[in-house]
């Protein structure tokens, strides 16, 4: 699941620029701090992509339950189930699933395992803009990919001041295509289901299965 909005350059001086970026990381290192504090995450998402000079616009709804590595992802009508080693994508109105690993995915994707930490390496980063949305102080971090090969030309990340929870991931690509994803709720250690991560091959006798 590999997103994002608006961009203001902190850029005066070296010494207010190497400010910035410090800045930036104390609040990027704050949020992961929270997020590895929690057992488990559920969120659900609005998430949006749009290219106006290609004349798309795709706007959809989905929710995502992680656990560490594993997750459970519906979207787009495609539930996305990942155990810890294998990806189960599992589609109703084709009535088919596809077994892989996640490293089949596009590289450099944000998957939902990554969702929340893969900010972590590759990355510089600077302050941006703070918005003030519906009362809540959300500050704006500047990504830039450190390999100029990337697809990705930057990303914005959206943190909450004050739950150092994220808000939003906004993610600008080279071709012109942006990707949107706001976070509309955010619930931590939810008691889950013992199986929720585990793919139970007895509900889909029906159904194709491709393994890849």
């Amino acid at each position: 699941m590999r997103i994002k909005n608006i961009i203001l350059a902190l850029v005066i001086t070296t010494s207010l620029t190497g400010f910035a970026q410090n800045k930036a990381k104390t609040l990027l290192n704050q949020v992961s701090q929270k997020v590895k504090s929690y057992n488990n995450i559920s969120i659900e998402f609005k998430y949006v992509l749009e290219n106006t000079a290609e004349k798309i616009k795709q706007e959809t709804k989905g929710d995502v339950i992680m656990q560490g590595e594993k997750y459970k992802l519906n979207i787009l009508g495609v539930t996305r189930l990942f155990d810890g080693k294998k990806l189960y994508s599992i589609s109703s109105e084709d009535e088919e699933v596809t077994i892989s690993t996640e490293t089949n995915d596009e590289e450099g994707a944000i998957t939902p395992s990554k969702m929340l930490s893969f900010y972590e390496d590759g990355y510089t980063y600077a302050m941006d803009l703070e918005q003030n949305i519906n009362g809540r102080k959300i500050q704006l971090v500047k990504l830039t990919p450190i390999d100029s090969k990337s697809e990705i030309k930057y990303i914005l990340l959206g943190v909450d001041v004050q739950t150092k929870h994220i808000y939003n991931l906004m993610q600008i690509g080279k071709n012109g295509t942006k990707t949107t994803l706001t976070v509309n709720s955010f619930k931590t250690n939810e008691p889950l289901s013992k199986s929720l991560f585990t793919f139970d091959a007895n509900k889909y006798k029906d159904y194709y299965i491709n393994k890849l």
